[in-house]
């Protein structure tokens, strides 16, 4: 495999309304600055996600696996690149961040980042539902893990390619964003940064109840039953 500098992952299901204007802000934020790829693991789309994600340049893989951990895991897999870093296809994210955060990685010699949504989120960026199940769920969090995560559920990383051989990530579900912060800040040398969090493009997937509850699951099983035997390649 020839290594890129970053390679950018992000996952979508039915994001035709913005995936065109992500591959625009990343491509007008790296271009003849870094080497980089962009991947798309499209959960099997029934819009024009795909068509428009690769005529805009990027790698896109379809992942017929339900699940928004396997959709990274599928990423993770195929990247090139020394860095990889992650955005939802929404619009959420602000492409402009991730050269910064990939110098901030390397200036204080930093094997992953996390990103906290909450002190720069635009008006309407999200509902006040989701935002007391975000607060809660990092609460919880903080509370199991003893590590200072603001923002357990964010999705925007920016980590060393390496570092997937250190840590141990079981969720193919929603679940995964809470459990890498939490192997992250346990075993790498990890730093959480805030930044500007945006309304999204098109119709939230996420299932308040459903995910929020699987989510408060997940954390109270990982903390008191052990890990499984299962890793990032299965």
């Amino acid at each position: 495999m020839v290594l890129l500098k970053l390679s950018v992952v992000i996952p979508t299901l039915d994001e035709e309304d913005c995936i065109g204007q992500v591959m625009d802000e990343l491509s007008a934020a790296l271009s003849g600055k870094v080497e980089f790829e962009i991947i798309v693991v499209d959960g099997m789309s029934k819009d024009r996600t795909r068509e428009i994600a690769e005529a805009k340049g990027a790698v896109v893989i379809e992942e017929p696996r339900r699940g928004y951990g396997r959709a990274y895991k599928t990423g993770f897999s195929k990247a090139r690149g020394e860095i990889i870093a992650t955005m939802d296809g929404d619009c959420t994210y602000p492409a402009e961040y991730i050269l910064p955060l990939v110098e901030m990685l390397e200036e204080e010699d930093l094997e992953f980042i996390s990103t906290d949504r909450f002190g720069h989120m635009e008006e309407g960026a999200m509902s006040a539902m989701h935002k007391i199940g975000n607060l809660a769920l990092s609460f919880t969090t903080r509370l199991l893990f003893g590590r200072i995560i603001r923002d357990s559920q964010s999705g925007m990383w920016v980590f060393r390619r390496e570092v997937l051989s250190k840590i141990r990530l079981e969720s193919d579900g929603m679940p995964f964003s809470e459990e890498i912060k939490i192997e992250a800040f346990r075993k790498l040398r990890s730093k959480e940064v805030m930044i500007r969090y945006r309304r999204r493009v098109g119709e939230v997937k996420l299932s308040s109840w459903r995910d929020g509850w699987d989510n408060f699951r997940f954390l109270w099983r990982k903390r008191f039953r052990g890990p499984r035997d299962r890793s990032l390649r299965s």
